[in-house]
């Protein structure tokens, strides 16, 4: 009996440690970019809005969020930094669809759009090169604090900055190809 107990304690356990997990969510991906969010230039017509995103269960102590979107297969040899979001406050637990266009100011206050490998701040859709196709790896960072960096910083140095101050971090896959 008391073995069954204990078993039977370690199952709720591990329940609860799986319904606690820090995931990320997009209505608007299913595994594929749609051309919402492929980028408008370098031959392509997309509408370039970023997907609206959604996260629940952040470690305890999140002070704050971040946000980026990478391309693995993009032929620089390092890859290619779509989207970069930092400073995102710990009570805001979503992004609603296009937040990646500075102009339209849909982030909370205090919100920073870093700069991307298209040299400007804000979302940048896929555009990837003829061939087989890229994935694209869009993570969400929940932070002990929040970042101290120039505005001007590169994705990179960002990325340094996220893996120094995370608590936990979650990602989805979603892969696009040139048409």
């Amino acid at each position: 009996m008391k073995k069954l107990s204990t078993l039977l304690v370690l199952a709720i356990f591990a329940i609860q440690a799986q319904a606690q997990t820090f995931t990320l969510k997009s209505s608007d991906l299913g595994g594929q970019f749609s051309n919402k969010q492929y980028f408008n230039g370098m031959g392509y017509t997309g509408e370039n809005q970023s997907p609206a995103l959604s996260w629940e269960n952040a470690p305890a102590g999140t002070k704050a969020f971040a946000v980026t979107m990478y391309d693995f297969d993009a032929p620089t040899g390092s890859g290619f930094w779509h989207w970069v979001v930092y400073n995102i406050p710990a009570d805001v637990k979503e992004i609603k669809a296009g937040a990646g266009n500075p102009a339209k100011q849909l982030l909370p206050a205090g919100t920073v759009q870093g700069m991307t490998d298209f040299g400007q701040p804000g979302y940048g859709g896929p555009a990837p090169v003829p061939g087989l196709p890229h994935m694209y790896l869009i993570t969400v960072y929940a932070l002990k604090s929040p970042l101290t960096l120039d505005k001007g910083a590169t994705a990179a140095y960002v990325g340094f900055n996220l893996n120094m101050t995370m608590l936990g971090k979650a990602s989805i896959v979603a892969y696009a190809q040139h048409p």
